[in-house]
Order: C-alpha cells, then sequence, then structure tokens
C-alpha cells in the first residue's frame, strides 16, 4: 500500500463513494492512469475500507489473453452470487444461464444479460452493501465490458458500488484497445509529487543513495510509484552509487516491464519456462500449471526462486506481483518456448471442462496451418455464439480461418467470422475478413453473402452513397440462388435508397418489382417490398392497397410468432414508417406499440430505442406528448446505458409539437452539421419536418414553408406525406396561393389512395384553407367531423384553430369563439404549445380571454418520473416495473418516494386514483 502514499484526495473519494453506496446511492467510478501508478493499489485501500462498513466484496480482473472467452469476466464475478440468481424472472435466469454455459438455449440479447446481472446484485445488496472491484478493466472480454459497463450505468438505489480500473489507451505497451469504461465517472491518478516520490523511493531502498542518483531515479520514474519501487532493483552497484540513467525514449510502462523481464530472465532455465507456462495460463489455475509443468518434466522445486524473486505467488491460485510481470515473461520467450508451454497446457486441460480453453492453447501451439485445430476452435465459435458471445465467437472464427489449409474451407470460415465481426460491431475487421474470403475461391452463394455483407458495412459506416447499388447487386447475386433471401436483400436496398434520399431508390424499385417471377410463396416481407416498389415505380396511389395488405400481414405475423418474429423479421420498424406514410393511423399505432411490446419481452435494448422513439412519434402526433416525452426519455437513458447511436427523432418533434424554440433548433442543426447524415437523407429531412412543425405553430409562415418544402422532396413516404399538411397552410401563411395548390393536390392523389379518416380530414382541411366562401365552410366542417373519427389529435385541434381563424377573419366572431375556444383547450391540454398560443391570441382578437390552464400535481414530475407513476398506477408491482424499464425493484422504490413527496401522497392507491396526463 506504499503505492498510496501521498494519495489522500484519492482515497476520500473512494471512502465518499462507499459511504454514498452504503446509504443507498449506489454508484460506479472508473480509476485511470498508466501502468503502475497505483490503481490496483487504491482497489485494495477500497477493498480494505469497505470491510468495517459492512460491504460484501466481489472481485473481477480483466487478462489480455482472456478477452475473447465469452463472459469470463462477468462469471469470474457473478460465481459467488448465482446462489441467488433462483429470484431473478424466468427470462432473466434463463439468459444468465445461457450465457454462462450453464444450460443450452438460444443465444440471449446481452443487454437481458445485463439486467439480470442488475438484478443479482440489488438482490445481494438488500442484505448488504456490495462493491465489485474490476481490476484491469482494458482487457475484459467484450461480453462482460458490455454487460458491466451497463449495470454501471443503471444501478441507481442500490446499496452497490462498482470501482474499474483502466489503463490509459496512450500506453504504447498495450496497442489499440477500445475503453470499455468510456463514459464513466473518472478518478484519475497522476504522479507523485516530489516529496512523495522521494519518501516512497527511500523506505523502499533502505541502502544510502547519492542525492544525484536519487534525483535522477526520480526525475525519470516521473512520479510513478511501482517505477520508483523497481528501477532500482535492476541497477548494478556502480550505478546506484553514481550514473544512474534510464533510456529516455521509453515508456514508464515500458521500463517497468524491462525490469521484470531482466530479472527473470536471470533466473534458471526451468525456473523460466515454469514463468512462462503460468503467464500463458489466463486463469491462475494452480492444478492446471502443475498439470503442464509435469507434462514439461519441470520439479516444484523451482517455483521457490521465481518467488523469491517476487515474480509470482503461486498458493491455490497462481497471482503475478502485477500484470507486466506476466506481460514481460511472454513477450521475453522465444516462440519455440510459448509453443512449448501452450502445447503443455492445452494436453493439462481438461476437454470436457473446458474444450473452449483447450482449443485456444492448441491455436497457440501449432506452426503453420491445421485443419485439426481449425475445426476445435469453429465448434468453440459456435458455442461462444450460443452464449450471446458474437465478438468471442468472431474471434475463434478468425483464428480457425488463419489455421485453415484448404482454401474453401477458409473462404467459408473467413466469410463467417466476418459476419460475426460486423454483428459484434467491429465493422472495420470484418471488412478485413472480406478481403481475405475475397481471395477465394467463392461458390456464388458465397459470393452474395460478401457482397451483401460489404454493402451493409458501407451503409452502416458511413451511410455510403453507393451501399443501396451494392445491395441491389447482391439482390442480384442471390436471386437464382435463395429466393426468399433475395426479395429480403431487395428490401434492405429499397430501404437503404430511401433513408439515403436522391435518385437510387427508382432503378431499385423497377428491379424489385421484377422479383415476382422469383416464384417466393408471398411473406408478408414480400408484399411490403412489393408494395414499397410499387410505390417508388409506379406512383403512390398504385403501391397503398399492396402496402395496406403487407402492413396488416406483419402485423398478424408478429402477433403470433411473438418475440420470434420480432429477432428473425426486423420490419416492424419500416412497417410503422410506411403505415404514417399512407395515413392510417390505427395501423401506425398497432404496429408501433407491438414493436415496443416485443422489443421488451425480447430484452432486445440494441434495437428498443428506435422502436421507442418511433412509438413516441406516433403518439405525438396523436396528442400525447406527455405520454411521448416518457418514450423519449427512456429511449435516451437505455442509448445512454448501452453505448448505442443516439437517435433525435423523438426529441426534436416533440420539441417542434410543444413550441419549443431553442431545443428544436439545438438538435436540428446537429442534423443539418453531420457529414455522416445525407443532404437528401431522411435524417435531415425529418429535422425539416420538424422545423415546419415549429414555425407553423410560432406563426414564421415563410420559414415554415421553406422547411415543408425541403421535407416533401424526401422519397421517405412518411415524411413526404405529413409534410404536405404543413407545407399547404405554410403557403397560404406567406401568400403563395400557387405553391399551396400544388402542394394540395399532390395531398389529395394521397388521401384518396388512402381513404382513412386522417387521410380525407387532412385533404379537407387543407382545401378549406385554399377555399373562400361557403364552399371553405364546408370544406372546414368536414375536416373536424372526420379527424374527429380518428386518433390523431393534433390535426383536429389545428382543424378547430383554422377554422376559427377563418371563422373570426369572416367577422362569424360567436362562432370563431367556439371554434378557438375548443382549439385552446386540447392543444393546451397535449402541451402543444405555440398552436395553443397562436389560439389564445385568436381568442383575445375576439374579445374573449383564454382560460389558463391549470397547474396539475404531476407537472412536478419528470418524464422519467411520469412514465414509473403510469405503470405502477396500472397496479404493477415494483419488481414488474422494474423489468420492463430495465430497472432494479428498490430503483423504482427510489423513484416512487420521489414521486410520493412531489405529488403529496403516501400510497400506491393514491397514485391509481390520480389522472395522469
Amino acid at each position: 500500500m506504499t503505492q498510496l502514499l501521498g494519495r489522500r484526495a484519492e482515497r476520500e473519494a473512494i471512502e465518499l463513494l462507499l459511504a454514498q453506496a452504503q446509504a443507498g446511492r449506489s454508484g460506479s467510478v472508473v480509476v485511470r492512469g498508466e501502468a503502475g501508478i497505483g490503481k490496483t493499489a487504491l482497489l485494495e485501500h477500497a477493498r480494505k475500507a469497505a470491510a468495517p462498513l459492512g460491504f460484501r466484496v466481489e472481485t473481477s480482473v480483466g487478462v489480455e489473453s482472456e478477452s475473447q472467452f465469452a463472459f469470463a469476466a462477468l462469471h469470474q464475478l457473478c460465481t459467488p452470487l448465482l446462489d441467488r440468481a433462483s429470484v431473478l424472472p424466468d427470462p432473466q435466469q434463463a439468459a444468465l444461464s445461457v450465457a454462462f454455459g450453464l444450460r443450452e438455449g438460444d443465444a440471449p440479447d446481452r443487454f437481458l444479460v445485463g439486467l439480470a446481472v442488475l438484478n443479482l446484485l440489488a438482490e445481494i445488496a438488500d442484505e448488504s452493501p456490495l462493491l465489485c472491484l474490476i481490476d484491469d478493466a482494458q482487457w475484459l472480454d467484450s461480453a462482460s465490458a458490455q454487460v458491466l459497463t451497463f449495470v454501471a450505468r443503471r444501478v441507481a438505489a442500490e446499496r452497490v458500488l462498482l470501482v474499474f480500473s483502466v489503463r490509459d489507451s496512450s500506453d504504447s505497451d498495450i496497442g489499440e484497445v477500445v475503453d470499455p469504461c468510456a463514459g464513466l465517472p473518472e478518478l484519475r491518478l497522476e504522479g507523485l509529487g516530489e516529496g512523495d516520490a522521494r519518501t516512497l523511493l527511500t523506505a523502499a531502498f533502505r541502502a544510502p543513495l547519492d542525492d544525484e542518483v536519487s534525483d535522477r531515479i526520480i526525475a525519470e520514474a516521473r512520479g510513478n510509484p511501482l517505477a520508483l519501487l523497481e528501477l532500482p532493483q535492476g541497477a548494478h552497484a556502480a550505478q546506484l552509487a553514481g550514473g544512474f540513467e534510464l533510456p529516455g525514449a521509453l515508456s514508464i510502462p515500458r521500463r517497468i516491464e524491462n525490469s521484470f523481464k531482466s530479472r527473470s530472465g536471470s533466473l534458471p532455465a526451468e525456473t523460466q519456462l515454469l514463468l512462462l507456462v503460468a503467464a500463458a495460463e489466463p486463469t491462475g489455475d494452480a492444478a492446471l500449471l502443475w498439470r503442464a509443468a509435469a507434462k514439461l518434466e519441470i520439479p516444484r522445486e523451482v517455483a521457490a526462486q521465481a518467488e523469491a524473486a517476487e515474480l509470482l505467488q503461486i498458493d491455490a491460485r497462481v497471482t503475478f506481483r502485477h500484470p507486466l510481470v506476466r506481460s514481460a515473461i511472454y513477450k521475453a520467450a522465444t516462440p519455440p518456448d510459448r509453443r512449448r508451454a501452450h502445447h503443455a497446457l492445452a494436453v493439462a486441460t481438461d476437454p470436457q471442462l473446458d474444450p473452449d480453453r483447450r482449443a485456444w492453447h492448441r491455436a497457440q501451439a501449432v506452426i503453420g496451418a491445421d485443419e485439426e485445430v481449425a475445426a476445435e476452435l469453429e465448434r468453440s465459435a459456435d458455442r461462444a455464439r450460443a452464449r450471446g458471445g458474437l465478438a468471442a465467437g468472431a474471434a475463434f472464427l478468425q483464428q480457425a480461418a488463419e489455421l485453415t489449409p484448404d482454401p474453401s474451407q477458409r473462404v467459408r470460415r473467413a466469410l463467417e467470422a466476418a459476419h460475426a465481426k460486423h454483428g459484434a460491431g467491429a465493422s472495420e475487421d470484418a471488412l478485413k475478413l472480406l478481403s481475405i474470403a475475397a481471395g477465394g475461391p467463392l461458390d456464388a452463394l458465397q459470393d452474395a453473402r460478401l457482397k451483401l455483407l460489404r454493402a451493409q458495412i458501407a451503409f452502416h459506416l458511413t451511410r455510403d452513397e453507393a451501399a443501396p447499388t451494392m445491395l441491389l447487386d447482391a439482390a442480384k447475386t442471390f436471386a437464382p440462388l435463395d429466393a426468399a433471401l433475395a426479395r429480403e436483400t431487395y428490401l434492405h436496398a429499397l430501404d437503404a435508397a430511401i433513408i439515403n434520399g436522391g435518385a437510387a431508390g427508382a432503378g431499385i424499385a423497377k428491379v424489385a418489382l421484377a422479383t415476382s417471377a422469383l416464384g417466393v410463396a408471398p411473406r408478408p416481407v414480400d408484399l411490403l417490398l412489393e408494395g414499397l416498389a410499387t410505390t417508388v415505380a409506379r406512383g403512390y396511389a398504385a403501391g397503398v392497397p399492396s402496402l395496406r395488405l403487407a402492413l396488416k400481414a406483419l402485423l398478424d405475423c408478429a402477433r403470433v410468432e411473438g418475440v420470434q418474429h420480432y429477432q428473425s423479421r426486423p420490419w416492424l420498424w419500416l412497417a410503422g414508417r410506411v403505415a404514417v406514410g399512407i395515413l392510417d393511423d390505427d395501423l401506425a399505432h398497432e404496429l408501433a406499440d407491438c414493436n415496443v411490446r416485443l422489443g421488451r419481452a425480447a430484452g432486445a435494448l440494441a434495437g428498443l430505442p428506435a422502436a421507442l422513439s418511433f412509438q413516441a412519434n406516433v403518439l405525438i402526433i396523436s396528442g400525447q406528448l406527455a405520454r411521448a416525452g416518457e418514450l423519449a426519455a427512456e429511449a435516451t437513458a437505455i442509448t445512454e446505458s448501452t453505448g448505442g447511436v443516439h437517435l433525435r427523432h423523438a426529441q426534436v418533434i416533440l420539441a417542434a409539437w410543444r413550441g419549443d424554440r431553442a431545443t428544436a433548433t439545438e438538435l436540428n442543426n446537429l442534423t443539418f452539421r453531420d457529414v455522416s447524415y445525407p443532404e437528401e437523407g431522411t435524417e435531415v429531412a425529418l429535422a425539416q419536418y420538424a422545423t415546419a412543425v415549429l414555425h407553423n405553430g410560432l406563426g414564421n409562415y415563410l420559414a415554415a414553408k421553406q422547411a415543408a418544402e425541403r421535407a416533401c422532396e424526401s422519397v421517405e413516404l412518411s415524411l413526404s406525406t405529413v409534410g404536405l399538411p404543413e407545407l399547404v397552410e405554410a403557403s397560404v401563411r406567406a401568400g403563395d396561393p400557387q405553391g399551396a395548390a400544388l402542394a394540395l393536390e399532390r395531398l389529395s392523389l394521397r388521401t384518396r389512395a388512402c381513404g382513412t379518416s386522417w387521410a380525407l380530414g387532412l385533404e379537407a382541411r387543407s382545401r378549406a384553407l385554399t377555399t373562400t366562401g361557403p364552399a371553405a365552410d364546408e370544406h372546414y366542417r368536414e375536416a373536424i367531423e372526420r379527424l374527429r373519427g380518428c386518433r390523431i389529435a393534433t390535426d383536429a385541434a389545428r382543424a378547430h384553430l383554422v377554422y376559427g381563424e377563418w371563422l373570426r377573419r369572416d367577422g362569424r366572431r360567436q362562432d370563431a369563439r367556439e371554434q378557438l375556444r375548443t382549439a385552446h383547450q386540447m392543444l393546451s391540454d397535449m402541451g402543444a404549445g405555440a398552436f395553443a398560443a397562436r389560439a389564445a391570441n385568436e381568442l383575445r382578437a375576439t374579445g374573449e380571454h383564454p382560460r389558463k390552464r391549470t397547474a396539475q400535481p404531476a407537472d412536478a414530475l419528470t418524464a422519467h418520473e411520469l412514465h414509473i407513476s403510469r405503470l405502477v398506477g396500472t397496479g404493477a408491482t415494483s419488481r414488474e416495473v422494474g423489468a420492463q424499464l430495465f430497472l432494479s425493484p428498490r430503483t423504482i422504490e427510489a423513484h416512487l418516494r420521489n414521486i410520493f413527496r412531489k405529488l403529496g401522497i403516501t400510497s400506491r392507491r393514491q397514485l391509481r386514483e390520480l389522472q395522469l396526463p
């Protein structure tokens, strides 16, 4: 613990976090710094400080060579806790058991595993506060890192503290490592001050040192405690007497590593070989070490010299003094010696109990290609992917491909590895594997799969404008080989073209229409492709019947197949957008609800934010802005927990409808400035639609007109459709009757093809805006009547608003008041601030003062608290609410205490009796 000398502030920070966790204010912290700076010592201080506070302490250590074993570090942390797993809900129990290889089942969503771990830690913490120490987190396997950082971002009211230690990514000796803890609160360790460094050096090196030598050691060590303790150990007496100097070009971690290398290199050959076997065996299993040593005929007695040199300790487990000892020994060994060590470990490893580590050791032991080892690695990859370890499976497959002697088998494994790498988020690595596969020989189906993945990666990484054409090429290649997959690829291509914008969609649609000759039994996805392709190639009216049929078939299929449909056919999000595009409000609501419901049931947190955002958008136009805000907040919270890409769709549309100019403008500007979004693409068009809504509400009609024109240019069906009524109103108000007439003509062609109350009500309202006299009055009344019969309350309220405005200008003040009063009430209640203000101004112009909205108790709640209140109000338990929102029951209880305090109530019964907005 001498490495904590002078670290009073850091020790106090850890002690404060422990006190907060003990009081039920859980959290996490990342201790960051270079190797040897004292991170592990600070974690050990946390362990000792936690003992008198009654904490249970569990530990996991990342090991570089373990980074391709799925959930290895997580299993290390959770194994002592699994006796409490029986209290978890069945889906969470199953996810955890499959991830840890305790039972067979479908590969679990990694964030469902995260929810299971979160609740498991919360259950343990109910008995006593829990401290989780995760050392060397930069070496965590990908699956463990994702789960542990998810948990770290979701703990809130549990008596849990997670402390990670992470080496600086700038350390030259650790190479390119993705920082798993980015974004978590940090505690950075810097070098010791000169006084503390001198005290540590004096305490560690008892022989007197020349002042000049001490000064040089302190200067070269730059305050690194391990350097101060270790570097003098390798110096000759003459150097310590004067002239001690270190090579300035090396980093401190590298210098320390070289010191350990020098110390181990002075030991007898048998001792060095035992050290190498220990360094090559990442689990620290002493029994395995001795079995491997016996294979190499290394006597146990040689371990004493390694222990005397303070390089490692062998008890029930093998423990190196520092991770740099392990890396120094392994790097210093010759390739033949490394292969000998791994071969011995492979022979000593039980093929039944630990087949994956045995396969890994065998792979490190071979020279050149070896089909037997490659096949064993492929089986390990299958087991890893079955447990939900995509990254681990990809790593095994990549190694298998490299060791495969047969070219055709190598191509197959390289393709599988590339797909797995892309699925695990390592798309750049996937492209390298595709280059290997492209060397062939490729059969026709493999060629098609290669083209498909290359196109998917191009679209994923950069929204490459060539991606839709690349997808089209892949679809054509699939056509004679797998007609069903060909049609799905056509749909991917068409959707990518729509999202990117531009002219590519029309060409793809024409080709896609020809796929009806492929002889595929029509599935819902085939009907969706046909409907979209027809719409793009032949016009809106031609495509609507097919689209409505496809959407109903998709919805029916999803309801029957449930979670399986969600996992295998990810088309509900696209289907929901199409439902808005054909102005079918019932289908839009049902598809949005089904997508979210199945996403929750599957525990699919990676895709849930997109589903929640779309459902929020549907609720916004339905006038349920408060409810939409809850879902948007949940989507943001999940994205922050999972580290996904933030979607701004719901937030920007919500801000626009609320009349929040500052927020809407800020969010839109982020989209406009983002070079990854094509100028003609969907994201930009969506931002323009939001801008049009915002300025129509504020009465800035010229700005609304310009934005609506851009939105209506989109080939994305929903935006180009809902943008047209905004364009009609803005054009009329901005004094452009010709522009309004053209927009109305386009809108009418669509609304009559749809035939829904929403569609016909929008047409009637827009036609009324462009008409005068009795005909206008008739259209306004028709609009109100039709929109009253649909679920899109915002459009119904705006119909009352524009009718009231027209009546006032026509001199019918009493009639105008009635319509404006209704509009103001509806718009105020739903929270559409700018439109409500517009109605209020018009009411004042009739001589009536609008009634102010009465403050409600729920106004004090955040969107997240309102969401919890609504769920609890249905009678759901804290455990049920926590499972739906991916939070622990204790966190729900903590939120409820805040909710009760804000609302001035004391029970769930009273909460159920409240009328929440």
